[in-house]
């Protein structure tokens, strides 16, 4: 009895530690991004809505492509790059010309501004929306994986950062085969992923 129970103890703590190791390779390598206000791009679709002033809210406002939106009265409003609260600030306080005390929300009904490009040898190359925090991995299943003809040691993701073009290497082999999760990236609007 005694011996069973310290076989049971020994097989605890060897599975702890090993859940545990993982977490922190997990939480070392491929941690989702630092949140931060998401920014407001074009083609993206608002809502807003201005509390008891039917006449001042919309359902639907596509962001147009030179980063504006019309609203009633105060004609067009910039709005790519900005937060959701930042646009809410600039209308009410455009709007305190016709309304008292203007009260407004200004929310996000789909971020069709933030998509991701996959080309090269994955059986579904196309853009696609970039709707939560998706990594290359998962990237690579929504495009349906891989060709017979890929070569899965040298993907290539090109980012820009700050103006700049960065390219960026992916073994995916590695990754899938744990010596590198570092390379499983969180994917950012307008990245493009090559897979030759």
């Amino acid at each position: 009895m005694n011996k069973t129970v310290n076989i049971f103890v020994i097989v605890f703590v060897v599975l702890f530690f090993l859940n545990f190791n993982n977490g922190l390779c997990e939480s070392k390598y491929s941690s989702p991004p630092k949140k931060s206000a998401y920014k407001i791009g074009a083609g993206d679709i608002l809502e807003i809505v201005t509390w008891k002033e039917v006449d001042f809210s919309r359902d639907e406002i596509i962001v147009r492509t030179d980063g504006q939106i019309t609203f009633p009265l105060i004609n067009d409003v910039y709005v790519s790059g900005r937060t959701p609260m930042q646009v809410t600030k600039e209308i009410e306080s455009k709007l305190k010309k016709y309304i008292e005390n203007p009260i407004v929300t200004v929310t996000i009904r789909n971020p069709a501004s933030k998509k991701f490009y996959i080309i090269g040898e994955v059986v579904n190359t196309g853009e696609y929306d970039l709707t939560k925090n998706l990594t290359v991995i998962q990237a690579f299943a929504i495009a349906g994986g891989f060709t017979q003809w890929a070569s899965k040691k040298e993907i290539l993701l090109y980012r820009n950062v700050k103006g700049k073009d960065k390219i960026i290497r992916i073994n995916y082999k590695n990754i899938i085969k744990g010596k590198d999760f570092r390379n499983n990236l969180h994917l950012k609007a307008d990245d493009t992923i090559i897979v030759p």
